[in-house]
Formats: C-alpha cells, sequence, structure tokens
C-alpha cells in the first residue's frame, strides 16, 4: 500500500521554513565576509616566493629555479637588471604577496577539508602563529608534537603500527596538543593522517585534533588547483597518487597547510628551516596564559628515518627537546634504540657500521666512512643525554602506550633541567595539569619521593578548579590539599567565581555588580580608592545573588563584613595560576570564619555553574552533606525554570534529581542507623545554608520523593499526632475526645508512657544483665552515672487533657465534626429557615461563618517560616482548598448583601445556594489526610484536567451537529433561547441518550411545537409540507444523527475512557509520592490551628488578636518543624551525618561495582589485556631468543679467536709482544681495545661539541674511542681556528709549532689556540667564599655571581696568570675594596681542586686549566660586612646560596662545591 501523500501546506511549516533560509542566508553572509576579512588580512601580511630572472637550466624551457619558462612572468625572460649574470637563489628570488590559501577541500568519501596558506621561508614565525590563533581560530597548544621520521612510504608492524596512532591521538585529544608533520601523503606524515583518520572514525572519541602539515610548495603534486589571487573558499583538491612521479600530494587527513615557497621547484627540505623557528617560537609562547611561568613544552617523535632524520634529533636534543624513538619503526630509529642501552665505550665505529648494515640494507653501500663516523659520534651524544632520550619498546611494560611514552619523556627531561627540587615537581606537575592527564600524575609526581605540604598545591588546586579538570581535584585532596586552607580566605572564593566560566549565574553576577558600582559611584567611599579599573566583586554580591535562588526565606550565606574583599571582575585579563591564590589578603573575622563551611562554598560554586564532576567532589567533602544536597536541588530546580536555554535547563534538573537521590541515599542510611538522630537533622537549623532546615529545603524545592520517604512520614506522623502515641487505634482517639476521662486509664498511650516504658525495659535488661555477670562493668559502660541521668515523669492530669485536645490529629477530627455540623445548619437554613428576617439559626450561621473567615485570615498572616507576606500570599493562593475558601467568602459576602435587600433577596439565597456547593467541594480536603482516599482526590484532579481539554474536541462535533441539524429543521427562529437549545443543549443530551423526535417522521407530534414559534414553552415546528407533515428530507436527518453517534459516542466517549485509564496508571505510581508531600501542608495548617473548632474558635482568635497586636508579645515558636541544637550536640550529629555519608557512598560504588553493565565492561578490559600480555609475551620471547642466539655466537667466536691466539702463542715459543696482543672482536685496524676503561666517560665532551663557541668553525668528530692520542685515526684531519681577538697569532709557519702543545684529555676536533688567549694550558682561578647563616652553623652559603644576560650562576673567578695570583676581573665583579681583601686571604685560603677542566673553548692545543680555592669567613669580620653591604647593593647580580646539590653551577664548579661541603662535613 502506498503511503498517502501530503498535499496540505500548513502555515506553521510554511514560517518554520523561512526562519530556517533566514539562518542558512545569514549563515552565508557571515561566512562570506570572514573570507573576506581573512583575504585581506593573508594578501597584506603573506608572502610567497618567485623567480625574477629566467635563466636556462638542463632542459631549454626550465629555468634553474625549475618552474618552466611559462610560469614566469615576461619581465623575468630578459630582466634589464640582472644583465650577465649567473642565477643565485639569494638574489634572484623575490617576495611578492601569496595567491594560495583558503580552504582545502579533498574529493572522495567524507569531504575532508581544511585549510591552507603558501608561505615564504622568511616569513616571521610570529606571524605564522598570530595566523593559526587568530585567523584560523586554533586555541593555544598545551603541547607541541613534532613527528618527523622517512620521508618515503615504510613498512610498520600491525602492532606497532596501532599502538601509534592510538597513542598519538590520546595525548593530542587529552593534552589540547597540536600535531606537527610535513603534511605529505608519504612516509611517516601518511601514518600521522591515518591517526587522525582512525579519530574521527572512532565515534568513542570527541573533539577535533589539530594536525598541522608543514610542507614544500615545489614538491606538491596538483598544487595549480590552490593557486587563486583572491583565496579559494573552497580550492578542490584532487589526490592523483599514481601519476605524483617524484612530487607528493597532500595528505588528506591533516587540518591545516603551511606550504613553504623558497621559488624553487623539485627541492627537498625547503621547510625544514622555516619549521623548526616556527616550533622554537611556539616553544617560547607562555602555556595557558600571559602570566604563567611555563612555556609550551616540545616532544619529537621519530619513526623510522634516515641521516637526515638523525640531524634532526640530534639539533632538536641540543635544544633541550625530549625525543621519542620508536623501536622497531626501522633504519635510524632502530639504529639509535639498539645502542641507547648501551655504554658510550661498546658504542664503536664498528658497531654502528655493523647496525647500518643491518637496517639500512642496499643503501649502507653508499655511506661514505667519514659520515659514518660522524653519525656515530651523533649518536653517542644523543645516548649522552639519555634525560632527553625515550626509547619506546613495543615489549616492555614500563611505558604502557605511546601516548604514556610521550608524556613521560616530557617529564623526564623537565626532572632533569635546570629546574631543581620543589621547582622541577611543580614543573611536572603544571604539565600535568596542563595535560589533564591525571594517571601521569599518579605514576610520575605523587609518588613517595616527593613531599607535598597543603600550602604548595593551592595553586595546581585553584588551576584545575579553573580548568574543569575534576580528576586533578580529586589528586590534590586525596595527595592533602586542605580546602579549609585553600579557601582561608574570602580572596580565593572571590577569585573562582571572577574566573567562574561563562554561565548564566555569571552573567546575573555581573549585572549585580555592575549595579552596586555605579550605586557606589554615586556615593563615594574612601576604602574604594585602592581600586584603578574595572568592576569589583565581594562574596556579598555572591550571597545576595544566591539567595533568590534558594528562597527569600533563607539568610545570607555570607553575611557582608567591614573587612569584605573587592576583586576585579574584567574579564579579558588572566592570572598566573601557578602562583597561590591565597597568599595576599590577610584571613577573615574569626566569628565568619567560624560559620562557613570550605566544602559548602565550593559546592556552591560548582552548583551555580551546573558542573556535575567537581560538585560531586565538593559535596563529599560538605560538612552538612543533606542540607547541601537538597539545596543544590532547590537552586538548579530555580535556575531551570529562569533559564531560557532548553538543553541547559534539562541538564540543571537532571542535575538536580540526582542530589535529591543524594539526599535521600544519605538520610535512608541515618534512618536506618538511628531514627530520632535522622528526624532531628530533618528540623535542625543549618547555620550552613541560610538558616533553614532540610524539611523547609525539600518541601521549596519540590523534592517529593525525599518527603514520601518512610522516615520523613514518620516525623510528620509524630508530629500529627502531637504528645499523643502514633501507635493510638483512630477509634480510641474519637473515644477519648467524647469521653476524656479515659485518658486518665491506659486506654489512650502518650509518648511519654512509651518512653518511660522503654526506660523501664532497658533498665530491666540492665540489672538481669547484673545478676547474670555479677558484675556492674558494663551497667557503667551504657552511660553516665545514673545519678545524673535524666528520668521523664508520668504526665499529670492537666497535661494529659491538654495534650490531648492540643494534638493536629484532635483538633483536625474536632473540626471535621465542626464541618458537618456547619454543613447541616447551612443546608437547614437554606431548605427550610431561610426568612425575610434571619431567624436565630442563621445569625448562628453567619457567626460560624465569621469565625471561619477569622481563621482564614490568621492563616493568611501566619509566617513562622519568615516567608514574607507576598510569598506567603503567593502560597496560600495556589493551594487549590484556600481557592475554595477565598471563592466561598467572596459568595457568601455577595449573599448576604443581597439577602439583606428587598429588592435581591432571592437572588441572595441563590447565591448562598451555590456557595453551599462550594463548602460542600471543600469537604474534600479532609480526605487529603487519609492514605486510602487522599491519593485517588489526586487522580481525581488528574482527570478533570483532561476532561477540560476533552470538551473542546467534543465540542466541535456537538457545534457541529446541533447548527446543522438546526438549520435543516427550523427555518429562522430568532429566540436566542431556544437556539442554544436546539444547537447544543439537544445535541449534547443525545450522547448520553435522549434521542430527538423531531428528526423522524413517525415521532413527530405538532401539538409539541409552535407553527410561528410565538408560545414561549414550546419549540418552533420544522418547516411543513402542505399536507402538515414535515419537509425536511428524513434521511438525511437520521444519516447525520447515526454519524454523530458513530463518532461521539462510541470514538469520543471511549477516547474520553481512554484518557482516564491512561491518566490513572500514569499517576497511579505517582499519586502515593504526591499525597506524601501535600500531606505535609496538612499536618502544618493544624499543627498551628487554634484546638478550639468553630465556632468556637473565635475566642481563640480574639485571644491571638489582644496578645500580638494590643500586646505587642512575640508569636510562640514551635520546636516541630525548626529546632536550634546546641553547639556540642551540633558537631556530633555533623560527625554522625558524615559517617551515614560514607557509607552510602560505599554502598553506591558496590552497587556500581555490581552492575551487569560494570561487569561487562570490567570483562572485555580484562581479555583486552590478556590478549595485550599474550602478545607482548610471544614477541618478547622471540626477541629474546635471537639476542641469547646472537650472544651464543658471539661467545663462540671469541673462544675460537681466544684458541687461535693460545695456539699462536705456543707455536712462536711465547714471544712477549705475542703475550700482550689485546682480545679484541672488530674487523677494522683503528678499532679500539674492548678493555678500555669507562672512567672517562662523561669526561672531555664540552670539548668535543661539534659547533665552536662564537664562531662558524665545526669541529671534525671524535668519536669516545678515538679521543686518546695513543688510539690510530688515520681519518683525523681537523680544522684550524685561532680567534681574531687572541693575544698571540701563529700563522701558517708557525704551525709546527702546535705539535708542541698537545691537549692532555685527548682529541678535541680542532687545531689551534680557538678562543683561548695562548696556546697550551690556560690559568683560571675560581673562589669558593663560603659562611654559616647563623651562629648555630646549621647552614653552609657560598657567593655566587648571577649573569643576567646568559641566564647562568658562576662561582667568582677568571683567568690568571699563575696558579697563585687573583684574577683582575674580580675588580669589576666585587670591586676594588673586596679584590684587595680577597688577595690578601689567598694564601689562607684551601686548595679544593687543581687541573684540566672539560670547557667548550678546549682546543688540540689550547686548553683551560682550574684552581679553586676555598675561603671560609667569620660572621663577625670586616670582610663579611663589606660583602654583604656588595650584595645588598649588587640587585641580585651577587647572591648567597645555600651549599647543596640543586644548585644552577655548571659541572665543573658544582664537582668542587661537592668537594667543599665535604670539606665542611655537610651533605651535598
Amino acid at each position: 500500500m502506498l503511503p498517502k501523500q501530503k498535499n496540505k501546506v500548513h502555515p506553521q511549516e510554511i514560517r518554520k521554513e523561512l526562519r530556517q533560509y533566514q539562518l542558512e542566508l545569514n549563515q552565508r553572509i557571515t561566512h562570506i565576509e570572514k573570507c573576506c576579512a581573512f583575504a585581506s588580512w593573508t594578501k597584506e601580511n603573506i608572502h610567497k616566493k618567485e623567480c625574477c630572472f629566467f635563466e636556462k637550466g638542463v632542459r631549454e624551457d626550465v629555468c634553474k629555479c625549475g618552474y618552466s619558462k611559462t610560469d614566469h612572468v615576461d619581465e623575468t625572460i630578459k630582466p634589464e637588471d640582472f644583465t650577465g649574470e649567473s642565477w643565485d637563489r639569494h638574489r634572484h628570488v623575490r617576495e611578492v604577496p601569496t595567491d594560495a590559501f583558503g580552504d582545502i577541500s579533498f574529493g572522495g568519501l567524507g569531504q575532508k577539508t581544511g585549510k591552507y596558506v603558501r608561505v615564504s621561508t622568511d616569513t616571521s614565525p610570529e606571524l605564522l602563529y598570530r595566523l593559526l590563533t587568530e585567523q584560523w581560530k586554533l586555541s593555544p597548544p598545551n603541547l607541541l608534537i613534532s613527528v618527523t621520521g622517512g620521508a618515503k612510504n615504510f613498512y610498520l608492524k600491525a602492532r606497532l603500527k596501532n599502538m601509534f596512532h592510538r597513542g598519538l591521538i590520546k595525548v593530542a585529544q587529552t593534552t589540547g596538543a597540536w600535531i606537527i608533520s610535513g603534511g605529505m601523503h608519504t612516509g611517516v606524515m601518511k601514518h600521522v593522517g591515518q591517526a587522525v583518520r582512525d579519530h574521527a572514525l572512532s565515534s568513542a572519541m570527541q573533539g577535533q585534533i589539530v594536525a598541522i602539515g608543514v610542507a614544500t610548495w615545489g614538491m606538491i603534486h596538483n598544487r595549480e588547483a590552490l593557486v587563486h589571487s583572491e583565496g579559494c573558499f573552497p580550492a578542490h583538491y584532487l589526490m592523483d597518487i599514481e601519476s605524483q612521479g617524484r612530487l607528493s600530494c597532500l595528505d588528506d587527513n591533516h587540518t591545516h597547510f603551511l606550504l613553504v615557497d623558497d621559488g624553487t621547484q623539485g627541492q627537498y627540505g625547503v621547510e625544514i628551516e622555516l619549521r623548526s623557528h616556527l616550533e622554537k617560537c611556539i616553544s617560547g609562547k607562555h602555556l595557558g596564559n600571559e602570566e604563567s611561568h611555563m612555556t609550551i613544552p616540545v616532544v619529537c617523535v621519530v619513526l623510522e628515518g634516515g641521516p637526515g632524520t638523525l640531524n634532526t634529533i640530534y639539533n632538536a636534543m641540543l635544544n633541550g627537546t625530549p625525543c621519542v624513538i620508536l623501536e622497531g619503526s626501522g633504519r635510524i630509529a632502530d639504529v639509535i634504540a639498539q645502542v641507547a642501552g648501551l655504554p658510550l665505550t661498546r658504542v664503536t665505529i664498528a658497531l654502528i657500521h655493523q647496525l647500518m648494515k643491518k637496517f639500512f640494507g642496499q643503501e649502507y653501500e653508499n655511506f661514505p666512512d667519514l659520515e659514518i663516523i660522524e653519525w656515530t659520534k651523533k649518536i653517542q651524544d644523543i645516548i649522552r643525554m639519555s634525560h632527553l632520550l625515550t626509547i619506546f619498546t613495543i615489549g616492555e611494560d614500563n611505558h604502557g602506550d605511546v601516548d604514556v611514552a610521550i608524556l613521560q619523556a616530557l617529564l623526564k627531561a623537565s626532572r632533569s633541567s635546570e629546574s631543581l627540587g620543589s621547582e622541577c615537581w611543580k614543573r611536572q606537575l603544571e604539565l600535568a595539569i596542563a595535560w589533564n592527564r591525571v594517571d601521569i600524575a599518579e605514576t610520575e609526581i605523587f609518588t613517595e619521593e616527593s613531599q607535598w605540604k597543603s600550602s604548595d598545591l593551592h595553586w595546581a588546586m585553584f588551576s584545575a578548579l579553573v580548568g574543569n579538570k575534576p580528576l586533578f581535584v580529586s589528586l590534590l585532596l586525596e595527595n592533602g590539599v586542605s580546602l579549609r586552607d585553600f579557601l582561608q580566605d574570602e580572596t580565593t572564593l572571590c577569585k573562582l567565581y571572577k574566573w567562574m566560566p561563562s554561565c548564566s549565574f555569571l552573567c546575573k553576577l555581573a549585572k549585580r555588580v555592575q549595579s552596586c558600582c555605579s550605586s557606589w559611584k554615586a556615593f563615594p567611599i574612601k576604602s574604594r580608592a585602592h581600586s584603578v579599573q574595572g568592576e569589583m566583586i565581594s562574596m556579598t554580591h555572591v550571597s545576595d545573588e544566591v539567595r533568590p535562588l534558594l528562597g527569600s526565606y533563607t539568610e545570607a550565606l555570607y553575611p557582608p563584613s567591614k573587612m569584605t574583599n573587592h576583586f576585579n571582575m574584567s574579564m579579558e585579563t588572566s592570572v598566573s595560576l601557578s602562583q597561590s591564590p591565597t597568599s595576599s589578603q590577610a584571613p577573615l573575622r574569626e566569628d565568619v570564619a567560624a560559620q562557613r563551611d570550605p566544602g559548602r562554598d565550593l559546592f556552591l560554586w560548582a552548583v551555580v555553574q551546573n558542573n556535575k564532576e567537581l560538585a560531586e567532589i565538593a559535596w563529599e567533602q560538605c560538612r552538612d552533606c543533606m542540607s547541601a544536597a537538597l539545596a543544590a536541588s532547590k537552586i538548579l530546580k530555580t535556575m531551570a525554570e529562569e533559564g531560557s536555554d532548553a538543553d541547559e535547563a534539562k541538564e540543571m534538573q537532571e542535575l538536580a534529581n540526582h542530589y535529591e537521590k543524594h539526599a535521600i541515599g544519605v538520610f535512608s542510611e541515618c534512618h536506618n542507623s538511628d531514627e530520632e538522630r535522622a528526624q532531628k537533622l530533618l528540623v535542625r537549623v543549618s547555620p550552613f545554608w541560610g538558616r533553614t532546615t532540610c524539611l523547609r529545603l525539600a518541601l521549596e524545592a519540590d523534592d517529593k520523593s525525599f518527603v514520601a520517604q518512610s522516615g520523613v512520614q514518620a516525623l510528620l506522623t509524630q508530629i500529627w499526632c502531637g504528645e499523643l502515641s502514633v501507635v493510638n487505634p483512630v477509634w480510641r482517639v474519637l473515644i477519648c475526645m467524647v469521653f476524656f476521662p479515659l485518658i486518665y486509664t491506659d486506654f489512650l498511650v502518650f509518648r511519654r508512657d512509651e518512653v518511660i516504658q522503654r526506660d523501664a525495659a532497658k533498665n530491666k535488661e540492665i540489672k538481669t544483665v547484673e545478676t547474670v555477670t555479677g558484675s556492674t562493668l558494663r551497667t557503667n559502660s551504657h552511660g553516665l552515672d545514673p545519678s545524673r541521668v535524666w528520668h521523664p515523669k508520668r504526665l499529670d492530669s492537666w497535661s494529659r487533657l491538654v495534650y490531648l485536645y492540643s494534638s493536629p490529629q484532635v483538633k483536625f477530627y474536632w473540626n471535621i465534626v465542626s464541618y458537618f455540623a456547619f454543613l447541616f445548619l447551612f443546608a437547614v437554613v437554606l431548605m427550610i429557615d431561610f426568612q425575610a428576617t434571619p431567624s436565630a439559626g442563621e445569625v448562628l450561621l453567619y457567626i460560624w461563618l465569621f469565625s471561619l473567615v477569622c481563621e482564614e485570615v490568621r492563616q493568611l498572616f501566619y509566617d513562622p517560616d519568615g516567608f514574607g507576606f507576598r510569598k506567603k500570599a503567593r502560597m496560600y493562593i495556589n493551594d487549590l482548598w484556600n481557592i475554595f475558601d477565598v471563592l466561598s467568602i467572596l459568595l457568601l459576602a455577595i449573599g448576604l448583601a443581597f439577602r439583606l435587600t428587598t429588592e435581591l433577596f432571592y437572588a441572595g439565597k441563590i447565591l448562598l445556594c451555590i456557595d453551599f456547593v462550594v463548602f460542600c467541594l471543600r469537604l474534600m480536603a479532609i480526605f487529603t489526610i487519609s492514605r486510602t482516599l487522599g491519593p485517588k482526590i489526586i487522580i481525581v484532579r488528574k482527570m478533570m484536567m483532561d476532561m477540560f481539554f476533552f470538551m473542546f474536541l467534543l465540542s466541535i462535533w456537538v457545534v457541529a451537529y446541533g447548527v446543522a441539524k438546526q438549520g435543516i429543521l427550523i427555518h429562522n427562529d430568532n429566540r436566542l433561547d431556544w437556539i442554544v437549545r436546539g444547537a447544543i443543549y439537544e445535541p449534547y443530551l443525545i450522547i448520553f441518550g435522549n434521542f430527538p423526535t423531531n428528526i423522524d417522521y413517525t415521532t413527530f407530534d405538532i401539538n409539541s411545537c409552535s407553527m410561528n414559534g410565538t408560545d414561549p414553552l414550546k419549540p418552533k415546528c420544522p418547516v411543513l409540507n402542505e399536507n402538515q407533515t414535515p419537509a425536511f428530507p428524513e434521511w438525511l436527518t437520521i444519516i447525520m444523527l447515526c454519524i454523530y453517534l458513530l463518532f461521539a459516542n462510541i470514538l469520543l466517549l471511549n477516547l474520553l475512557i481512554a484518557i482516564f485509564n491512561y491518566s490513572f496508571q500514569e499517576v497511579q505510581d505517582n499519586t502515593d509520592r504526591i499525597w506524601k508531600f501535600q500531606r505535609y501542608e496538612l499536618i502544618k495548617e493544624y499543627h498551628s490551628h487554634p484546638a478550639a473548632p468553630p465556632p468556637f474558635i473565635i475566642f481563640s482568635h480574639l485571644y491571638l488578636f489582644i496578645r500580638n497586636i494590643i500586646l505587642c508579645r512575640p508569636p510562640i515558636i514551635s520546636k516541630e518543624f525548626k529546632s536550634e541544637l546546641p553547639q556540642m550536640e551540633e558537631e556530633k550529629l555533623l560527625s554522625w551525618e558524615a559517617l551515614m555519608k560514607d557509607r552510602y557512598l560505599l554502598s553506591t560504588q558496590q552497587e556500581q561495582s555490581q552492575s551487569m553493565e560494570r561487569r561487562i565492561l570490567d570483562t572485555a578490559q580484562m581479555v583486552t589485556t590478556l590478549t595485550d600480555r599474550l602478545e607482548r609475551e610471544d614477541e618478547t620471547s622471540f626477541a629474546a631468543m635471537v639476542q641469547r642466539l646472537a650472544r651464543i655466537e658471539e661467545q663462540v667466536d671469541q673462544s675460537a679467536k681466544a684458541l687461535q691466539w693460545i695456539m699462536d702463542s705456543l707455536k712462536s715459543q711465547g714471544f712477549a709482544a705475542k703475550e700482550t696482543q689485546p682480545l679484541t672482536l672488530t674487523t677494522t685496524d683503528e678499532s679500539p681495545d674492548i678493555y678500555t676503561s669507562e672512567k672517562e666517560d662523561g669526561f672531555h665532551v664540552n670539548a668535543r661539541q661539534f659547533h665552536y663557541p662564537n664562531s662558524k668553525v665545526k669541529r671534525f668528530p671524535v668519536p669516545e674511542e678515538k679521543v686518546p692520542w695513543e688510539v690510530s685515526f688515520s681519518s683525523y684531519i681537523p680544522a684550524y681556528y685561532a680567534s681574531e681577538d687572541s693575544e698571540d697569532h701563529v700563522d701558517g709557519s708557525e704551525s709546527e709549532a702546535l705539535d708542541n702543545y698537545r691537549n692532555p684529555a685527548g682529541r678535541t676536533g680542532i687545531r689551534g689556540r680557538g678562543a683561548l688567549s695562548h696556546l697550551g694550558p690556560n690559568l683560571n682561578a675560581d673562589f669558593v667564599l663560603t659562611r654559616w647563616r647563623d651562629c648555630e652553623r646549621s647552614v653552609l652559603e657560598y657567593l655566587v655571581v648571577w649573569d643576567e644576560s646568559q641566564g647562568t650562576l658562576a662561582l667568582p673567578g677568571g683567568p690568571v696568570q699563575s696558579a697563585d695570583h687573583t684574577p683582575v676581573t674580580l675588580i669589576r665583579t666585587l670591586g676594588k675594596k673586596l679584590y684587595e681583601e680577597i688577595n690578601a686571604k689567598v694564601s689562607e685560603g684551601t686548595k679544593v681542586f687543581e687541573g684540566y677542566v672539560d670547557d667548550c673553548r678546549n682546543t688540540d692545543n689550547a686548553w683551560v686549566e682550574t684552581t679553586v680555592l676555598n675561603i671560609h669567613l667569620a660572621t663577625t669580620s670586616q670582610m663579611m660586612e663589606d660583602i654583604n653591604s656588595m650584595v645588598a647593593s649588587s640587585h641580585g647580580a651577587l647572591q648567597w646560596r645555600k651549599v647543596s646539590g640543586k644548585t644552577r653551577l655548571s659541572s665543573n664548579q658544582r664537582d668542587s662545591l661537592r668537594k667543599v661541603a665535604e670539606l665542611h662535613n655537610r651533605k651535598f
């Protein structure tokens, strides 16, 4: 069957489509405006490079720049400016505005898009960073991941490939990192793109990954599609991999492209320099905000790669960038991974040859020996910087995944950087928070080695809260952060509100602050003179904004104080998260601080921003947790009602329900443990939440489920019964109401009697225990001294009588009796005794009614909770029964006024009769207390609403049939009453079976109607024929009646029954809960109700009027609904509540862990873990077997060579020269002895750096094995260098003199004197000036010089002519006077060190030798005073520092300082 086509067009749908079209049009216009603005900015700031001089290359139509002749502009073919010149890249390439930028769209599945721009190699990195963050709207990264490696396609093992993809994306997403690669669809760049693609296809991970491709413009295939002078939005790029040749296509999985252009085509590596500058620029940016002390960390991830990748790794590590190398990816990555764990002496040229041949294959044959020597030296330097090198091995458990290895590498690098001690841990923690990686913080930072104080972590807590990192907040609380210390000042709390994320509460708070500031400006206050700009915020503003949400009946959460702290509210400034926000302001007054709960403060801050995770953590820290949960429910529901965003309101409603469940859970635990204490929690005044109660909060928040709990209902039942016991049957209470002498018997039980019986039973049990055990110890352990315990006494006769008739239950029953009597009197007066002159019974009725009016007035003005008249009046009118009361009073007043007049006497009686109906309906209120009938009244109210809306649907059929019938039968009837009767009343009666007789010829009676409608008591006759029979078509009226009955009687009435049935089923489950909630109002009403029923209640009203109005006495406050506990009892109760909360949370966790979903997830995780472990063990066992076989092969080879050497020695009859022959495994003549001592590892390192300082000279690579002069190194050809500022110069004719000076530590890779003053040893003297910080000699300090330009610390010293001289440079550092004093004490100094120093200026023929002297100064000496005055006036250039291993001196001077510490018996 074909679906039915909808041909009708509804106006509402048209309007919806128009609005949608207008929205799309506005979006397109906005997009076009943004594209135009971006194009204008790009053409103004970004440039490309193009060749301006065409010179034939290998082919006639191709320039030496690589572009064809047609790609050049006409003026470059025969330029006049470059006549006679040959093509030069630096001279004949110029910059012009770029012509390739915009959006790029890749074809194929998914329609992937990105952004791109063609930039010059000379583009400023700062400009590119602005492009990324300001124009392309990228958020600044928390981490920069530079992926490098093989540029050609290579094979990667499936397991390693999956781990790389998963780990790279995980670390990028969790830390908010940028990934930078080459951007091409080849090699490692292709793997990066595939990782981004896998992330995009994964539904488990959300958020965009930023993958920036920095590619060479001249190597891009199909780049012509990207060129347009005004930009492409978008440019449709075709990935044609098959025909790309030696060029490469862009990778379609990268999100942003920087296409680097140097004016040439077909040249590799053009982008390397600009990429390194961009990475360095980004690494210099502040992490998080401008005032942060942290910069964006950078990590280099290496897969495969060749010699170029080795240079990239080496340069990155020299710049302090940690590198993560994936073992198993191939080539240079595997070479470095194989030697990373070996001692430097074992990393030989021969070993590198062997590994190169193994991992590079045929490519190894093209490597020159000199380059392998250089690579050996670089690999040794890389291994030496072990703190920057991380090898990710797939078979090791310590790394886990790639993301963990990357983050651990960064933390390892920061741990070994210049930051030492607490600064190092602080830096690592700041990085972990910025990355939001709690797992890294738990395993790497919060260990047994690091000891944290609460104050040391306040900055981290502030950062985690502001950054919305709930897992870190929990971790910090677990590791010692005290919320009381953290929120001791209002300063921190105000800053938290200032840095709150954008939400509706923050907007309202900002408006309140602005309004307050405008009023302050009108009345200036001197105390505000210190504020410079922006608005001020205080906790008073927060309190004023929260109070309407919580309820106007509550008191201020933060009462105003004389010491109110104000803070800048401006939004655009930043705050340093690394500084503790609680360090600058004085604490609050003690009385205000005593009423503050830091858990409450943090919980409120989280709730008003609708942050579920942080609110959950803060709620667990609240002291008054049940009140906090109910207050959160009230605040969130109020905010949801006021909010305009439907989705946000839904989230708030869900969170409110969540905290209602928390309150229910905690109260259930409390009630199950101790019912009496649980009831105290309900009615106790909470000083932390506006001095209100849990019960009041639950009622205001409309938390029906909480109020419906058995414990809450037990309290309400107890209040309902008053001093009577809840076990009394109703019939006994009713009998005692009439025959009150029965209360003096045991016929009715009072609560006091129950307490006495319970105590007697307890004492009897104790005595039994004493009798059996013969000891009184157990008796005394039950409580205090029996003489001090208060024992309740039995009630006297008067108290029993008062308690009986003051019970709300008894009041209610008397009022029911009184109300029935009133209705009976009312009915008698209306039906029997309603005279022109009011009779005695009628007068009594009016007096009775007046007492009811007085009671309603009393209820309206009775306000024990302090709601205020407006809220009280609103609550009064919102109650349905009060509406009935007001309506009955109004009808009574009008009816009585009409009744007292002769003209309106009968109208007054009619109004009073209608009023009687209202009073009878009001009688239903008495059933609300009944457990059986109370819920049914709620169902009736729901069905009445359903029926009210159903009548609109029914009226359509009634009116349609009635008007049509009336028009067919009757012609021009002008009597309105009969028109209404015929068109509405008769069709309505037809539904209930009253069928009409005038639509059928057989039942028509002409005597029952009036021909012309002149008879007012008869309807007008239908149109008649000549024979006096009806002229209407009988068949039509009968068919209309049948159709009407079919739809009205059968369809609509059955629909109404179905609606009622659905409403009953829907409401039935909640009626009990709703009834229990509404039961409170009835109980509270009769709790404050006067004891006497109407009409005698008038005397109680008269008493209240005299007492409260005339005598002005305060009203009597009942403690049944609101009680103030003593301080000691309050503390005990809150401690017990906290214990119950912990039990509830523990049981909740157990339920979640035992749920079916959790078990399935745990099982799946265990299966995955076991599978990974089995695969890892297989690979590990295979690798271990290969290593064992290789080791056995090596041992067999050594044994064979050793046996051969023994045989040769025996044959030669034991010559000594043969006996000393070394046992070696190397195959080259220049290989060193494998038994060379490793004592020189780390020595003579600075003197072999590749780049000589302050020059462009490059050292000859000298591997570790070739350092000693004794080892042959035939290919060693070092460069000669002597700086121009040297004291003596050696020209080429004097080069033979260099052989007279040879560096005692070995080869350095450069000849000459270098930057030193002369050949041979250059003497230097350093002084360690020490002192004791105090008289107790607890801390040893030394004097250090701070070089601000270099950012380094050094000992005072300098070059000298001989070891017994003082450096002249000290005059500039310390002054002439101190120089002379130190010179006089040189002879008293202790020589700590003297000898060769590993200096970066050392050469083969010139080196530095240093003498270090320790001069210890007495605290009271004159020289000490002169040094202290010099330190004070040096502005930090001179400093006293503690002698410790955390110093930032150079390695040589640190060794000297260690010896000084040993000299003074101090731990270093």
